[in-house]
């Protein structure tokens, strides 16, 4: 079945169905869902979906655009709930230079520590890293270097980055913006990596797939891009699902 390495089922954006679309999910061909964390207050929110179905793990991290809101105190807080047998990882963490708040040391500085935090609790990571290409690299090599696995999400620099990435242990995370028509650059990444480092996911509810781009994004639209990744690599959809399912249950170690 479909497993969908990256969501926030969290988000208001679910509000008003989120119970229902959850339970419809594994009569769509939806297996396993990990609903990521991002702000403060979605820690324990994450948490609490992901004991409610048997199906939905969580990662738990500070992403970048909330990292000026970490301490010290907030660090231990989450290295304790990571220790809870439906946290899988620690996410999403990374850099975010697209805005410029918060600054790019305070964001460097957390992402560091959370990537230590991982290796210290010998948990795969889950990084966020946009128009920030080479500090995210410097960064994982100085801190993590593949120790514990993990994910490169929403991938969106060049294939031979993505090689190095899969060389130093990492996944590479694909989703709805393979379906694109400017995403020549993340076709090339897919025809590169093979298979068996790729991982399917949404980040819902963000960036839906043609022919739902713009549209509220669910797992449910996933079979959208394994029909993409199928036809870019020439293999059967079912070969895509079944490689990818194994990848994520291999480096969330499931």
């Amino acid at each position: 079945m479909i497993f969908d390495t990256h969501a926030h089922y969290d988000d208001e954006a679910f509000d008003s169905d989120r119970e229902e679309l959850l339970e419809m999910l594994p009569g769509a061909g939806i297996g396993s869902v990990v609903n990521i964390a991002a702000s403060p207050g979605s820690i324990d929110e994450c948490l609490a979906l992901a004991h409610k179905y048997p199906y939905v793990y969580c990662a738990l991290g500070i992403h970048p655009e909330h990292c000026a809101e970490m301490t010290d105190e907030l660090l231990e807080e989450i290295r304790v709930k990571l220790r809870d047998e439906k946290a899988l990882a620690v996410g999403e963490i990374g850099l975010d230079y697209y805005w410029p708040e918060p600054d790019h040391e305070t964001q460097k500085y957390w992402f560091a520590r959370q990537l230590r935090l991982a290796v210290e609790e010998d948990l795969p990571v889950v990084i966020h890293s946009r128009e920030a290409a080479a500090d995210t690299m410097r960064i994982m090599k100085e801190n993590h270097n593949g120790k514990t696995g993990g994910v490169v999400h929403c991938y969106s620099y060049s294939a031979e980055q993505a090689k190095e990435y899969v060389k130093m242990g990492y996944y590479i995370g694909i989703g709805g913006v393979l379906t694109f028509k400017n995403a020549r650059k993340l076709v090339e990444v897919v025809r590169e990596i093979p298979l068996e480092h790729l991982l399917l996911e949404t980040d819902c509810p963000y960036l839906a797939p043609v022919p739902c781009r713009g549209k509220r994004n669910s797992s449910l639209n996933l079979p959208y891009v394994v029909s993409k990744m199928a036809q870019i690599k020439g293999i059967p959809e079912e070969e895509v699902i079944r490689v990818t399912e194994q990848n994520a249950m291999k480096m969330y170690r499931l």
